[in-house]
């Protein structure tokens, strides 16, 4: 049978792995795919470079648009990242007739409803199992493993550079920027951590799950953001003593009002199969109404396992492109007329148990003010511990029982207030998962 051609756009890390993995296991994967799969046109920015990997077998341009109208490609695989150049590539290979397949979350968290719309339009697939958690076959598992269930909630932690830092911070008893250094030195970090740091990253791939665990449009506008670059030991610490674990998750909810859509540093308990999940790995727990709890554990980035999934995207394709469009597997596991509006709730509005730590004058009356505000705000204490802090000093570190947002904003504001208050409040989320 004619073998599958596929044009690649982009020889970095994701594009040479995926070259690699489809020599070193073609035979094998045409067993699987029922044909073969050739890379047969290679757009890159350094063509020596490219040369030398891939020998002259292929052809070589710096124009990806050339790759892309190439009338004997099959297939465009977009590994070069970004949303302009990416996007416009994606779009003509869209127009050309072309199956796409990509590792590009941001431009799918930004342009995908565009995307996916044009293809659909077009007959023509888009898949993109590598946008998200790398090797872990999450889109798979949302979008066909879990078609019976009505999903609940999904928790993830799907940035493995914030997972290294954080599991440093806990084991080493070191500050972020300290750990931060060591990150980028490992390559685990970029040389601007923004993305990573501040949940940007997260939020990325956080809109994608939602959209497809409850047929919503992908709104990554409306993911609420929070990093840890603002973290400090003491508060790794407390948790620790609490019988918690701080992990910056991405975690979406189902419930009677709307969606909950957001990515923050979470207090998640030592029994909870996440609060274990330590390094650059990455994890997803998916709770379904009917198999309930469910855990994707594995390499959340890299060249091998994400182009794994990459070449997992390329199989599917090849399997399913001459099936009738309208019976193929939806991009975002809804039909696409069949997509919800249903709204994204603002963080003022969304329920959670807090942890909070503040720094006070260490005197008779504190901790009853303190009190008084929470309980007027219709917040309940579950615990609490004081340690001293120099002379005449205290740490007062709360935890309180599930409360909505807003009141925890209104009580913080009453709190920093108070004249014995020495410090900001420090707040962190707090969620069982179960």
């Amino acid at each position: 049978m004619t073998p599958i051609k596929i044009g690649l756009l982009g020889l970095g890390v994701v594009g040479s792995g995926t070259w690699r993995v489809l020599q070193q296991n073609q035979e094998e994967i045409a067993r699987r795919a029922g044909r073969t799969l050739q890379i047969t046109a290679v757009a890159a920015r350094n063509l020596e470079k490219a040369r030398a990997l891939v020998g002259d077998r292929v052809k070589l341009t710096q124009d990806g648009l050339e790759v892309v109208r190439d009338p004997e490609i099959d297939i465009v695989v977009e590994l070069i990242g970004g949303d302009t150049v990416a996007y416009e590539w994606i779009m003509e290979a869209i127009h050309q007739g072309k199956h796409v397949v990509t590792a590009n979350k941001a431009l799918l968290a930004t342009h995908g409803n565009e995307i996916f719309a044009a293809a659909h339009e077009k007959g023509v697939m888009v898949a993109f199992e590598a946008a998200v958690a790398g090797g872990i076959p999450i889109i798979k598992a949302i979008r066909e493993g879990l078609t019976a269930n009505r999903i609940q909630w999904l928790a993830g932690i799907i940035n493995g550079t914030t997972n290294f830092i954080l599991s440093e911070m806990r084991s080493r008893g070191l500050p972020f920027e300290t750990v931060l250094d060591e990150a980028q030195r490992l390559g685990y970090a970029e040389a601007d951590p923004t993305f990573d740091v501040e949940g940007v990253d997260a939020a990325h791939k956080l809109s994608l799950l939602a959209s497809m665990a409850f047929g919503i449009p992908v709104q990554f506008d409306k993911v609420y953001t929070e990093g840890i670059s603002g973290l400090a030991t003491e508060d790794i610490n407390h948790a620790e003593r609490l019988g918690y674990r701080i992990k910056l998750l991405g975690l979406t909810r189902r419930n009677g009002k709307g969606i909950e859509l957001r990515v923050h540093p979470t207090l998640v308990p030592f029994d909870c199969l996440l609060s274990n999940v330590e390094g650059a790995m990455n994890a997803v727990l998916v709770y379904g109404d009917a198999v309930g709890p469910t855990l994707y554990y594995g390499q959340g980035a890299g060249d091998l396992p994400t182009a794994s999934a990459v070449v997992a995207d390329l199989v599917d394709v090849t399997r399913l492109q001459t099936a009738d469009p309208d019976h193929r597997v939806p991009f975002l596991a809804f039909q696409p007329d069949a997509m919800a509006d249903v709204p994204v709730l603002p963080m003022a509005e969304v329920e959670s148990a807090y942890y909070l730590r503040l720094r006070v004058h260490d005197k008779p009356g504190v901790l009853s003010d303190i009190s008084r505000i929470l309980a007027d705000a219709g917040i309940s204490i579950g615990s609490m511990f004081q340690e001293p802090y120099g002379d005449e000093q205290a740490d007062i570190i709360f935890l309180t029982h599930r409360a909505i947002e807003g009141s925890i904003d209104a009580a913080i504001t009453r709190i920093r207030a108070l004249p014995f208050v020495l410090s900001d409040v420090t707040r962190l989320r707090v969620e069982d998962l179960i």
